[in-house]
């Protein structure tokens, strides 16, 4: 069995990893790189295999930089099975029609500047609705800790990654070999879901490692956190401006206010959740209750209550009803994308909204270099929005503890919780995490083989 490291080497984006038996290729995920535009658009363009050879697809979960270039490897000419769990299918539809329809927009949009202006560079969209739409009929869904044949002696069994609704841990057996696969592992004692399930026995491990050389600040105080920032704006009579993803990110955000309102620890003020595509994540999160922790059927299933919705939410549906926000005096929780602020509605709220020395906002996930939302946390006094300079009154916060991601210390338990593992190769981080979680890892465990892959490097076991 070879592998080979095609996307999230040395990198936290674009998982992609080729694993080429006897006679078959697999892929496990297909994710699209993010980051500076230019430079992602060219990552994202052309394949380094050929798709049409690719027989199967295992994806780990649905966030975009695991399984934003499906549609594209459908498009180039992949016919094979996509396997992957029910929760992450469903999650799927709208993140990747809402993919293709910003795509399209964006090509329309800069189409008809360019008219006008020859500086101006027009990217191509790399798929089409109709792209995503003949993806979903390839996808199969299976049960976690259940395995399943993909072919003649090719087994793959799914464990819950603990990461987002749906995620799942890998274990590829072949050829007498067993590979395994953090996708994206989630923190244990994690809000709403359950915790990360290890995969039993593996010779080979491929971990991600996001934060690697990092340690998370507790969970309760992320509440804690969270209230206080509120309770400050509220004192300012101002609003919180919360960038989120609109995966994962916004359900935990609103997850967090209802208890906060419960237990009367912030004022009742209105939270207006601007995003469609949160909407529609937050409908599939309701329909998944059986994913939640035993501390979140404690709070709110047993009691009859949805975790995420409660007097005093409004989900905003048309452009209209989002312009309005702008306009509304009062204090306020405006949750809006995209979570780097590089994209959606949150850029409109924060062009109204970052000169007026009343309002906070708040940062709750990782910023990449060179977007909006790392520009705020790093302190800059100015920001241009839409061509505007804007100047930054408004309060900036930054709260570090919402991470779907697990932290040294869990990924290293990870790992530990799986028997036989002989090398382990780390992805998904960028090499100071990569390295952090290396040396750790060497620390405790001298006969482990720990590699740090390049893009494009092949290692075989």
């Amino acid at each position: 069995m070879k592998i080979t490291f095609h996307g999230a080497a040395q990198k936290v984006t674009g998982s992609k990893h080729l694993i080429l038996t006897e006679d078959k290729k697999i892929l496990l995920d297909c994710g699209m790189h993010q980051g500076f535009w230019k430079e992602a658009y060219e990552l994202n363009k052309e394949f380094p295999f050929n798709p049409k050879e690719i027989d199967a697809v295992i994806l780990s979960h649905a966030h975009i930089d695991h399984s934003g270039l499906l549609p594209k490897l459908v498009k180039e000419g992949f016919s094979g099975k996509i396997y992957t769990s029910t929760g992450t299918a469903e999650l799927l539809e709208p993140l990747l029609l809402d993919s293709a329809s910003v795509q399209k927009e964006d090509f329309e949009y800069y189409s008809k500047l360019a008219i006008f202006d020859e500086t101006i560079e027009v990217l191509e969209p790399l798929y089409e609705e109709s792209h995503v739409r003949k993806m979903l009929k390839l996808i199969i869904t299976k049960k976690r800790e259940d395995a399943f044949e993909i072919f003649e002696d090719i087994k793959v069994t799914f464990f819950n990654a603990g990461h987002i609704l749906g995620s799942c841990q890998i274990l590829l057996e072949s050829e007498n070999k067993k590979l395994g696969f953090t996708g994206d592992l989630g923190s244990r004692n994690r809000k709403i879901l359950n915790d990360p399930v290890p995969i039993p026995n593996a010779d080979f491990f491929i971990t991600e490692a996001t934060y690697g050389n990092r340690l998370h600040e507790r969970k309760h105080l992320t509440r804690e956190d969270l209230a206080k920032v509120i309770n400050d704006t509220y004192s300012r009579r101002g609003r919180v401006i919360i960038p989120s993803f609109a995966l994962e990110r916004t359900q935990e955000i609103l997850y967090d206010l209802h208890r906060l309102y419960n237990q009367k620890k912030v004022p009742r003020i209105p939270v207006f959740v601007d995003s469609p595509l949160a909407t529609d994540f937050t409908k599939i999160f309701s329909n998944h209750l059986h994913e939640f922790d035993k501390e979140t059927h404690d709070f709110f299933v047993d009691k009859g209550q949805n975790p995420f919705t409660f007097r005093n939410v409004t989900h905003t549906k048309s452009v209209y009803e989002s312009k309005k926000l702008n306009k509304y005096q009062k204090p306020c929780i405006v949750i809006a994308g995209s979570g780097m602020c590089e994209a959606g509605r949150v850029k409109h709220h924060l062009r109204h909204g970052l000169e007026n020395k009343r309002n906070t906002v708040l940062i709750v996930g990782y910023q990449a270099e060179y977007t909006l939302g790392r520009e705020l946390v790093d302190g800059k006094k100015q920001v241009k929005i839409f061509g505007d300079i804007v100047n930054i009154k408004a309060s900036i916060e930054s709260i570090s503890g919402y991470s779907a991601h697990g932290d040294r210390d869990d990924l290293i338990a990870n790992i530990e919780s799986t028997n036989e593992v002989k090398s382990v190769a780390i992805v998904h981080a960028d090499p100071p995490q990569a390295t952090g979680l290396k040396e750790n890892l060497e620390q405790k465990h001298k006969d482990l083989n720990i590699l740090i892959p390049k893009p494009g490097d092949t290692i075989e076991i």
